[in-house]
């Protein structure tokens, strides 16, 4: 069974990789769901300390944390699926990929989905996501710097698929489609 690996800025597409792959009976575990558990688990909303108590959670158990962290959810995913792949949503950092690439071997890969800032920004304002600072919350600029503070451009140069998602949703889809079932975009 292969892990696969999908790490990108904000608005990049992982969530609609992660709906393709849900789709095609491909389980899916979303690191961010670590953080929000470790964010009820702490007695604050996830909407607005997810960024916080992800940075906690490296600072307190190394820049790999998450990933240790998800490694349970992945293997019951392994366990209980009757497919040949699982998806992972989220990762940040080349620290990350080393975790998985040491706990899955030649059975991970790592697919970046890339965008440029402003098509990134178009889609998380019709999402209504976007917030400023003012309003309690972080900027696309802001999660970006911090994305980038976790290691993330590290993690998209391992990549060993880039997908380009600046096309129409359908484009997007197939390529993701061919990447799960024949693994190359």
């Amino acid at each position: 069974m292969q892990v696969i690996g999908i790490v990108g800025l904000p608005g990049s597409g992982k969530s609609e990789a992660a709906s393709v792959a849900r789709d095609l009976g491909v389980p899916v575990v979303t690191m961010g769901d670590v953080i929000r558990a470790a964010c009820r688990d702490r007695g604050v909303d996830p909407d607005r300390n997810h960024g916080e108590v992800a940075q906690a959670l490296r600072e307190e158990g190394g820049p790999a944390a998450v990933a240790e962290r998800s490694l349970p959810l992945i293997e019951d995913a392994r366990a209980d699926a009757d497919a040949d792949t699982v998806l992972v949503d989220g990762i940040r950092s080349g620290a990350e990929v080393d975790r998985f690439e040491a706990a899955f071997g030649d059975d991970f890969r790592l697919v970046s989905i890339e965008a440029p800032f402003e098509t990134r920004k178009q889609r998380i304002d019709e999402r209504g996501r976007d917030v400023s600072a003012a309003d309690g919350g972080e900027s696309l600029r802001d999660r970006d710097e911090r994305e980038r503070g976790f290691g993330m451009d590290d993690a998209m140069a391992r990549a060993d698929v880039v997908v380009d998602n600046t096309g129409t949703l359908d484009a997007f889809h197939d390529r993701i489609e061919t990447v799960l079932t024949e693994g190359n975009a």
